[in-house]
């Protein structure tokens, strides 16, 4: 397939015309380890979408991780845990993507836990018009049924995941060889981005053309 290097500013006008082009409400997954940088790219969208008068919400997947207690019972380093169970699917779908759907209330939360201090956010609801859009930005998101509507995955091949992960994260190495393999994040996406080098992106288009499918 033909891979085609872009800029960061041609990547944000990529994705946001994805978006652009769906009528109603819109489930964006950006999807991507943290050194791929998914929260700063879905953030520079929700500018870009702004402007065009669309109503946007930008959701971190780090904000709706499962408590301390559930998330670290096999030990804090436990890939496969990382894998499987930090995420808190039921609060993502309950709280945001359910709401955020073309029949839901559109009443949706902007972040349910924090994982740092361990216990529940404060925030009040969001109310999202009926052409609202959600952008949930974090990693490891694809292949668990998520209802999302469009997905976006960012790309690190291993070594250069294993380069710029920070050390005390290293740990998850296994877990994203995990996620590649069981999951197949790169054939689930509606649009591929290779992020060898965040600053340098290239897209790829997936193998199958179904736009839509959302990567869920």
């Amino acid at each position: 397939m033909q891979i085609t290097p872009v800029s960061p500013d041609l990547l944000v006008e990529e994705v946001t015309g994805l978006v652009a082009a769906r009528p109603g409400r819109v489930r964006l997954a950006l999807d991507g380890p943290p050194p791929a940088r998914p929260v700063a790219l879905a953030e520079r969208v929700a500018v870009e979408l702004r402007a065009l008068g669309r109503a946007v919400l930008v959701v971190a997947a780090a904000d709706f991780l499962r408590p301390a207690s559930v998330r670290l019972e096999y030990g804090r380093e436990d890939p496969d845990e990382f894998l499987d169970g930090w995420l808190d699917v039921g609060g993502l779908r309950r709280e945001v993507l359910d709401p955020a759907g073309p029949d839901g209330s559109g009443r949706v939360l902007p972040r349910l836990w924090d994982a740092a201090a361990d216990r529940a956010y404060r925030d009040g609801y969001t109310e999202l018009p009926a052409d609202g859009v959600v952008l949930l930005a974090g990693a490891l998101l694809l292949g668990r049924g998520l209802p999302l509507d469009m997905s976006v995955h960012l790309r690190m091949n291993p070594a250069a995941l294993a380069r710029t992960l920070p050390d005390d994260e290293r740990w998850t190495l296994p877990a994203y060889a995990r996620y590649d393999a069981e999951h197949d994040p790169a054939r689930a996406a509606d649009l591929l981005v290779l992020v060898d080098h965040p600053d340098r992106p290239a897209i790829r288009r997936p193998e199958r053309g179904d736009c839509g499918r959302g990567g869920s």
